[in-house]
């Protein structure tokens, strides 16, 4: 699956960041696989970070394990689902790593890896992109 480069460049910022308001239904949550999908698409992606050359360098002094339940939350918050984002903002997550947009694709690349494996389909891969892509600005370049 092809997306567009600048849904592509939006997503790294979602990944660590702020808090945003719940969407209206948890429709996209459903079809992600509810908490239990989340968290299997969150642990793939981490995985496909890990192996990653572009990027995982950003990750080697992160608690991958508090890491990984942000995500989650934050995933869950921005498909709708009944989670709570505890995580700091996406300006203070990424100050002082000048994050460029090849960085954030190799992100969103993982990601997508991450819920093709699951089974995820487009439509829905996509809807969370699109969820997570307004939060770009927060972090490139910061």
């Amino acid at each position: 699956m092809k997306l567009k480069p600048w849904l592509l460049a939006s997503l790294l910022a979602s990944l660590l960041g702020c808090a945003s308001p719940p969407p209206a239904n948890d429709r996209l949550y459903q079809e992600l696989g509810g908490q239990a999908g989340i968290t299997r698409i969150v642990e793939g992606m981490l995985l496909n970070i890990a192996r990653d050359e572009r990027i995982r360098h950003y990750f080697a002094n992160v608690d991958i394990r508090r890491l990984r339940g942000l995500l989650i939350q934050k995933f869950c918050v921005d498909a709708g689902g009944p989670c709570r984002y505890e995580g700091a903002s996406m300006a203070e997550s990424h100050r002082g790593l000048n994050l460029q947009p090849a960085d954030f694709n190799a992100l969103v690349e993982d990601l997508q890896l991450a819920m093709q494996r699951e089974g995820i389909p487009e439509r829905t891969q996509n809807g969370l992109l699109a969820r997570l892509a307004p939060q770009r600005g927060e972090v490139i370049r910061h």
